[in-house]
């Protein structure tokens, strides 16, 4: 039973150079990675870069404490981070921390006030009927906008007209979710010409409930010429609009009330943008009392949006889909508007009672579960609270990082020292480690930036000074068990091994407690101080890796070199300099042959 194990342990010990081959490939892999995805530099966070931090806490109405739900924090770190980009800002950071609470980090150069009313306001979900819609920008080429159109020939809006219904009687067999105006065609500026005046009709006439006077009468003659100038100025915005611009999305619409009828944007199903003239809100976000994603298997429409109403929603609902259903395309179809921004355009063909409605069309999972989750959102009293704004300038930030970037320096220096002091010749080996240690911990954080996320900010450097001490920790523990084994009086390289047991012990309990630190602090904080916990962490997994895979196997091949097996008194393994006793040697007494003993010798 002991042969084979002898014989386990010297195969062990004499291939050391697989755990250092492994951990070079694994190097060599992530640096090659860093570099094919061009981000050879870690993400600075807020306040290295310069910038606004901006933390919300979601806040529940009475009685409403289930709305906050981890559902409902994506889907408004997904709406507010759609409002950031909107004011044009680049590699602006959105994400959730802890149960309640929102990061917004926006990078310098963006109106910080203007963001901090963008990301701080609830969701504004509105059902609007469409009053005309068409490709926007390069893909309208050669397609006049309505207000152009208005003065065309008679015998040019007879063909629009035509066209218009061939077109309307086609997108009967569409399904809802299909956006009427995604089918490119020759007849595009003969459609325009029909939807001009189309819009031009329905805006004057207004068909929201709130057109009319509480007591049924007609608008009075200043009202109607009040009308006549707010159509002519939607019309001239709608013209003007450009949805493939970012910063004309952004204002379109913009200080529009649910009363009034506006523009917006939309992408259809090909990917494409789309304006929209849509008349005054019908229906209220809040009117919405649940939509789920649902697989329809009883038909050939796939996923589908179901919604249910409240009682005064489904009254709303059923108004405005009996007044769509009897318009032609595209004014049978309403708009779901979601803070300015159209998400879904579904066609009606009758009045829709009941109190629920499905929206289908060419959905995947992922948009049909998206668009629930829009609808739910839009429908629950979740508002957010601006718990703090932190503003850095660059300059100060560059400061920041240049202080810590010293400190980390001076405790890297101070370590080496000691190690080149107490150690001597072992030093080489922790100081070789370190290097394994420090490269592996700068290409993981640069490629954590675009992969999750992860920005290098002030407290994430601390960490990471504080990992040096950590880490050479392990290397103390090693070392030490070594020399403890070499006062035993056994030379280096079995002292090698049968150190290595019980400082692989102390090593995982050491670093199991400092990541466990580092766990319980990044759930139970908010904001910078979780980097601090992150890179303690992440230092913590790599000091087991670099200790395991590096240390262990380069000090058994240096335990075969002369300069550290002879015991040199500048290897930092001197017998003589550790006080180690001389080898035990056990004394056997003669045998004696069998037979009667001597008396004499008795």
């Amino acid at each position: 039973m002991v042969a084979p194990k002898k014989g386990k342990s010297a195969s062990a010990q004499s291939k050391p150079g697989r755990s250092l081959a492994l951990i070079l490939i694994a190097i060599v892999a992530l640096t090659g990675g860093m570099f094919a995805s061009g981000h050879t530099t870690p993400r600075l966070g807020i306040d290295l870069a310069g910038g606004t931090s901006i933390t919300l806490r979601a806040v529940p109405e009475a009685g409403q404490e289930s709305a906050i739900n981890k559902t409902n924090m994506d889907t408004a770190v997904d709406i507010m981070n759609r409002r950031v980009n909107g004011l044009g800002v680049s590699e602006a950071e959105v994400q959730t921390q802890g149960d309640r609470n929102i990061i917004v980090n926006i990078p310098k150069g963006t109106n910080s006030k203007e963001a901090r009313q963008q990301v701080g306001t609830t969701a504004k979900l509105y059902f609007r009927p469409v009053v005309a819609t068409e490709l926007s920008g390069a893909n309208a080429t050669g397609s006049p906008s309505p207000s152009e159109t208005g003065g065309a020939s008679d015998k040019a809006t007879d063909k629009a007209t035509d066209k218009a219904t061939e077109k309307a009687t086609d997108g009967d067999k569409a399904t809802d979710g299909d956006k009427a105006s995604g089918t490119p065609s020759d007849s595009a500026s003969a459609s325009a010409t029909s939807q001009g005046r189309a819009a031009s009709d329905a805006l004057k006439a207004d068909p929201s409930p709130s057109a009319k006077s509480s007591d049924g009468a007609s608008p009075s003659p200043s009202a109607s010429a009040s009308g006549d100038d707010a159509a002519a100025k939607v019309q001239q915005q709608y013209a003007a609009l450009d949805c493939t611009d970012k910063g004309a999305r952004a204002k379109a619409g913009e200080g529009a009330k649910p009363t009034d009828s506006t523009v917006a944007c939309g992408q259809n199903a090909q990917d494409q943008w789309q304006k929209y003239i849509l008349g005054p809100a019908a229906v209220d976000g809040t009117d919405v009392n649940k939509a789920e994603a649902v697989f329809n298997t009883q038909t050939a429409a796939g996923w589908t949006v179901t919604m249910k109403f409240t009682d005064k929603g489904s009254k709303k609902f059923a108004d405005i889909t009996g007044k769509l259903a009897q318009n032609q395309s595209p004014q049978n179809q309403f708009a779901i508007v979601l803070d300015n921004e159209v998400v879904s355009d579904p066609y009606v063909s009758q009045a829709l009672t009941g109190g629920s409605a499905e929206i289908s069309g060419n959905f995947d999972q992922e948009e049909a579960q998206g668009l629930a989750n829009v609808l739910s959102y839009g429908a629950l009293p979740l508002t957010f609270k601006e718990d703090s704004v932190t503003t850095v300038t660059a300059a100060l930030g560059g400061e920041q990082l240049k202080a810590g970037l010293i400190a980390g320096a001076i405790g890297l220096a101070l370590v080496v020292l000691y190690l080149l002091f107490y150690y001597r010749g072992l030093s080489f080996i922790a100081v070789c480690s370190l290097l394994v240690s420090a490269g592996l911990t700068y290409v993981l954080m640069s490629l954590l930036g675009p992969t999750i996320g992860f920005a290098l900010n002030l407290p994430a450097v601390c960490g990471a000074i504080v990992a040096i001490g950590i880490t050479a920790d392990s290397f103390i523990v090693y070392f030490e068990r070594v020399r403890d084994e070499i006062r035993e009086g056994r030379t280096l390289r079995p002292a090698v091994e049968r150190a290595w047991p019980r400082a692989r012990r102390t090593i995982l309990v050491s670093d199991f407690v400092s990541f466990l630190a580092a766990a319980v602090l990044f759930i139970v904080t908010v904001g910078k101080v979780q980097g601090f916990a992150f890179t303690l962490g992440l230092t913590t997994l790599l000091d087991v890796v670099v200790v395991f895979l590096f240390t262990k196997p380069l000090l058994t091949l240096m335990a075969r070199r002369k300069f550290f097996a002879s015991g040199h008194k500048w290897s930092g393994l001197d017998p003589k300099a550790l006080g180690a006793k001389p080898p035990l040697r056990r004394t056997r007494r003669p045998s004696r042959p069998a037979g009667p003993v001597d008396p004499k010798e008795a």
